[in-house]
């Protein structure tokens, strides 16, 4: 018996966000320290990996050269974790006991990352980082012309994160191109924003 393609890939979007709210639910209760170390081991691991990424993406969609990739994949993983590192990002972020304010960091949940064709592995490394000092989840969902390195480049991130204790499930990228899968990470009642 064959088995529908478009809801085959409509249960892995399912599975794979009941999986991201389990762990983000679990990173949620992170340490700002715990949360920063395992942002950093997800930068450094992006940075060691952003010539392969770079020859993937390349090779994969046609687009760029390998140089330029590099760079963005190094902007993204170096640049932009530069600029969120000592972010607050937990409990209490900010007081002004004059005017009586206190702002607390809170976490949206889980992160719906459409990946483009034309930087898949570089949007991949900065969408991640920046969901996951956050404390959210995300879910990526890449161009059908970029599935293979944005896969890539989403395990490199996620590896690198469970590595630093971040629990098992909180970067998924979807395997099964269709747009019915596009269409549910989008509209199911557990993503939080896209």
């Amino acid at each position: 018996m064959k088995l529908d393609a478009d809801l085959q890939s409509i249960q892995e979007v399912r599975n794979a966000l009941e999986a991201a709210k389990k762990a983000q639910a679990a990173l949620e209760e992170l340490s700002q320290r715990e949360v920063d170390e395992i942002v950093r081991e997800m930068a450094e691991a992006a940075a060691k990996e952003s010539l392969r990424l770079a020859e993937l993406a390349v090779e994969e969609t046609g687009y760029g050269k390998v140089a330029d990739k590099q760079r963005k994949n190094l902007f993204a993983a170096q640049d932009v974790y530069a600029a969120i590192k000592d972010m607050p990002t937990v409990g209490v972020i900010r007081r002004d006991d004059e005017k009586k304010v206190w702002e607390i960091a809170q976490p949206v949940g889980i992160v719906a990352g459409i990946i483009p064709s034309t930087n898949p592995t570089s949007t991949t490394i900065f969408k991640s980082l920046i969901a996951v000092k956050a404390r959210n989840a995300i879910v990526f969902s890449p161009h059908p012309a970029a599935a293979r390195c944005t896969r890539e480049a989403a395990n490199v991130v996620a590896a690198a994160a469970e590595r630093a204790g971040a629990p098992r499930g909180l970067i998924h990228c979807i395997t099964q191109q269709a747009l019915a899968a596009t269409q549910e990470l989008m509209s199911h009642k557990w993503t939080d924003v896209i």
